[in-house]
């Protein structure tokens, strides 16, 4: 695996030999497919016991090889040269810190499964420590350095193999009940499940055994697929284990969102729900550090996936639940306790941006501690006065970070795309207010393209976002990356339209059961907008999006009245109908389409906002996106709009990933989207 970290000297030498003149700068570049995943992508920042040091991840990709690597580093928490800890050719992931501070362990499939090792925080001594059955992940020591934990996939069903011992060579799946499959995976008749191991720094697990917390349970702890190690955690003793789970199975697990927070005693093998009676998703618990009371986030409404996070407090010695937050509109996420116990700090999302929050236990008293065009995604304490916080921009890819608790003040710890972005020309970022349809001001973000030119009328691009409730903030996108697209030479214009959070409860659950109404409208109000600034050519105008942004794009196919020369949609809901029984999280249909189409009480959403209604009304061309291994938006959806457009002598394109689901996750897939996708772009709007 080739390293954007790592030299040899041959290549040393044809850098020298093609240096510039000195004193004159090498050329900026624009932004390419290519150049964006020349970016190391830094992550999984966890702080040393001692407050002194960094440790996290650097993962680069190699194009040739379609593949990535992800190594250790180390920082120190003051600033200061950052050290690379691995060099192997297989990936090092999840590090975490014994308690003492004498060892790192992380997780590494150097072994032909994924295990866990450790070594010394000098990259010296590396180790195999566990030897599961299996794959394990979310590795984890217990405070007291008594114990790890970690979760590993167990079988909880029978397969046609165990129904028929005498057709070993059958290739089906059977099933009686639904979530059969969710997101890219089938049902493998598997559950994860936690287990804790006695652990000892000088024998390690050798001799030990693994005990697991739900057995026989057909169940996952974390909440799959996107749920990892925040949905565990030990007490401060070593002798509890907090988790999340949703306890359902089949139906009544794909009509649902009530998750729970289980309390697991390792003394007695007993477990208590600590959420019970709380409808929504409960998750991610954190104890004090006395081990007397455990924070989680929790959502109010049952079968709404991106309600607002609650700060929920579990009191062990009064055995009362307590809502932190019950006037707070700022969705919390990443909560983190002061070392003293009096003060919760938070991560969350205002005004297209993600910043720190501070919530006092004593008054109840929330406020923002930071302010500022940036996204902090990580949240770490580094000592009583500062934090260690990954930061991005539109315009800047993750970066650790130190940031003072007291002003926000920042010092930067690692520079790995300082060199990159140093030679890249980036379009600048602007925020703008519109007005929308009913006389709301919504903030829209304007990227306008590198070596903007005023004078000029540049093509413009409506950015409809996914979700429908994921905000358009200042993260990085490795997707739709706006800053590629403004270096294609477009205008791109991306609003935080109705039903996005950062703006208050009312305007993020306003697009449930109104999903081609008001944030439709939006949409059109930004790009109308658009069309009247000096630089923006009204006459080439296109609309892009995924997910329900690409429900967006269909939508407006057939209601835009000739506002956009040419669409793209990816993963995009064609019609409700026949999406609605096919795809795997039945609650989020439910709840956002108000029921299934043979319910009388959701007529209006099936009749009024499934794009399939208005096909009659297409003519522009569009180029459809979908993946075969998308069971959130089954690839049938993408397939039934290409079909139309087709039949209908649209100009059209249909781009087909076999092997991948919702988003586009490999090297080289990513790079043949973006140049179909600007490829068709530039067919229309060039």
């Amino acid at each position: 695996m080739r390293s954007f970290f790592r030299l040899a000297g041959p290549a040393l030498l044809a850098l020298a030999t093609t240096a510039p003149t000195f004193g004159q700068a090498p050329a900026k570049q624009l932004l390419t497919p290519e150049a964006l995943w020349k970016f190391g992508r830094v992550g999984s920042p966890v702080v040393s016991p001692d407050g002194k040091q960094v440790l996290y991840t650097v993962t680069t990709y190699d194009l040739a090889d379609n593949r990535g690597n992800a190594d250790l580093w180390l920082v120190p928490t003051a600033g200061g040269p950052a050290r690379r800890l691995t060099t192997t050719p297989k990936s090092e992931v999840s590090p975490v810190w014994r308690p003492d501070g004498k060892k790192i362990a992380f997780l590494s499939a150097e072994s032909g499964s994924m295990q866990a090792y450790e070594m010394n925080p000098d990259g010296t001594g590396r180790a195999p420590l566990s030897k599961a059955e299996s794959d394990i992940d979310n590795f984890r020591y217990d405070p007291t350095g008594q114990r790890v934990l970690f979760t590993r996939r167990v079988k909880t069903g029978k397969d046609v193999h165990d129904l028929y011992p005498d057709l070993p060579k059958a290739d089906a799946l059977l099933y009686d009940d639904l979530l059969y499959r969710h997101w890219t995976d089938w049902n493998d008749y598997q559950s994860s499940h936690a287990f804790y191991q006695p652990y000892s720094p000088t024998t390690g697990l050798d001799g030990g055994y693994a005990k697991d917390l739900l057995p026989t349970e057909p169940y996952d702890t974390p909440l799959m697929p996107h749920g990892g190690a925040d949905h565990l955690a030990f007490s401060p003793d070593g002798y509890s284990v907090a988790y999340t789970s949703l306890k359902l199975t089949g139906k009544a697990a794909a009509e649902s969102t009530n998750s729970d927070i289980y309390l697991y005693n390792i003394r007695t093998a007993a477990t208590q729900n600590l959420s019970d009676g709380l409808p929504g998703y409960d998750q991610s618990p954190v104890f004090s550090p006395d081990g007397k009371r455990v924070v989680w986030l929790s959502m109010a409404t049952a079968g709404f996936e991106s309600d607002r996070n609650r700060l929920m407090l579990y009191d062990f010695t009064t055995k009362q639940r307590t809502d932190l937050t019950p006037t707070e509109e700022v969705s919390a996420d990443a909560p983190v306790w002061s070392a003293d116990g009096a003060t919760i700090y938070f991560l969350g999302v205002t005004r297209g941006t993600e910043q720190i929050f501070e919530l006092m236990l004593k008054t109840q008293k929330i406020r923002p501690l930071t302010t500022g065009q940036h996204n902090y995604s990580t949240l770490a304490l580094a000592g009583p006065d500062a934090f260690v916080c990954t930061k991005t921009t539109m315009s800047q890819p993750a970066e650790l970070v130190r940031v003072a608790r007291k002003d926000g003040k920042e010092t930067p710890l690692t520079t790995v795309n300082q060199a990159q972005l140093a030679q890249t020309k980036l379009g600048e970022v602007e925020e703008r207010t519109v007005k929308t349809s009913d006389g709301k001001q919504m903030q829209v973000w304007i990227i306008r393209p590198p070596d903007f030119d005023p004078a000029k009328k540049y093509p413009a691009l409506l950015y409809c976002q996914g979700g429908p409730q994921s905000p358009i903030t200042q993260a990085f996108s490795y997707r739709w990356n706006f800053q590629l697209m403004a270096a294609n030479g477009y205008v791109v214009v991306a609003p935080n339209r109705r039903g996005l959070p950062g703006f208050g409860r009312e305007w993020n659950d306003a697009i449930s059961g109104d999903w081609g109404g008001q944030p439709i409208r939006d949409y059109l109000a930004a790009i109308d907008d658009a069309a009247t600034l000096p630089y923006v050519d009204k006459n080439r105008l296109g609309a892009v999006g995924a997910s329900y942004g690409g429900f967006s794009v269909y939508y407006l196919a057939g209601n835009h009245q000739k506002r956009f020369k040419t669409f793209v949609a990816h993963a995009g809901l064609f019609d409700f109908q026949s999406w609605y029984p096919t795809t795997e999280e039945l609650f989020f249909a439910r709840h956002d389409l108000t029921g299934p189409y043979y319910e009388a009480s959701a007529a209006k959403t099936y009749e009024q906002f499934s794009p399939s209604r208005y096909v009659q009304n297409w003519d522009t061309p569009i180029l459809v996106i979908h993946g075969q291994k998308d069971f959130r938006v089954p690839v049938e959806q993408g397939m039934e709009a290409f079909g139309v457009a087709q039949l209908r002598g649209i100009p059209s394109r249909f781009l087909y990933f076999p092997e991948e689901g919702h988003w586009i996750l490999k090297p080289q897939n990513s790079v043949l989207w973006n140049r179909v996708f600007f490829d068709w772009l530039a067919r229309y709007l060039k």
